[in-house]
């Protein structure tokens, strides 16, 4: 690993939520530390972190610190309005996860850290791979449809749409489905999408909805 491959002073949104690759993240922001970390990253087209609370709130107190997962997700803000004074919409999109070397709280309380971008996911690989998730894409279709014709506008994938591509699609699986917050942490840290396929193909049998 190179030095230039670490990320240094990263801002941290530590948050009860899994942000995986392309995926979408709605904020509201209202603390202090947070609004200047978002209006940091719009001025300078930085992205943050976002890793799920591993334990303590996500408003940290003195005596109960936020205390992050190892492995996050960066974020990119495309999208910023102003809802009431001291108030922000966001919304930011995944784009490359990363492994927290070390991190640091600063006197504002905003968690800072040094990560290292992980690889993009080991292709799909096997017939048996690729039928799961060929069954997983339909699925994942069926869904997409399904929120369409309820809501047009409340997606919550971005376009374009990438059925073919096994990371996306089984990212977006790993979304959506009631999936309990620690696995599906554990499946946003795998760096295999066959792994991924098969973990959701499972869940999906297991629940019938394949």
């Amino acid at each position: 690993m190179s030095s230039t491959s670490v990320l240094a002073d990263v801002p941290l949104f530590p948050l009860h939520t899994v942000l995986f690759p392309d995926g979408l993240l709605p904020l509201k922001i209202f603390e202090a530390r947070y609004l200047d970390m978002a209006r940091d990253c719009l001025r300078e087209k930085t992205p943050f972190g976002v890793c799920l609370l591993k334990s303590g709130g996500e408003v940290a107190l003195p005596d109960e610190p936020s205390v992050p997962e190892h492995v996050g997700c960066l974020a990119e803000i495309d999208e910023c309005d102003v809802e009431t004074f001291g108030m922000l919409l966001i919304r930011a999109r995944g784009t490359r996860r990363f492994r927290l070397l070390s991190h640091r709280v600063e006197h504002s309380g905003l968690l800072v850290g040094m990560a290292e971008p992980l690889p993009d996911d080991v292709p799909l690989e096997g017939n048996q791979h690729l039928a799961k998730f060929g069954a997983c894409a339909e699925v994942l279709e069926r869904i997409i449809a399904t929120i369409r014709e309820r809501d047009p506008d409340g997606l919550p994938f971005a376009e374009p749409f990438k059925l073919e591509d096994p990371t996306w699609v089984s990212n977006r699986l790993s979304e959506v489905l009631p999936i309990a917050l620690k696995a599906r942490q554990k499946l946003m840290e795998l760096t295999d999408a066959g792994a991924r396929i098969d973990v959701v193909h499972h869940y999906m049998q297991q629940h019938q909805l394949l």
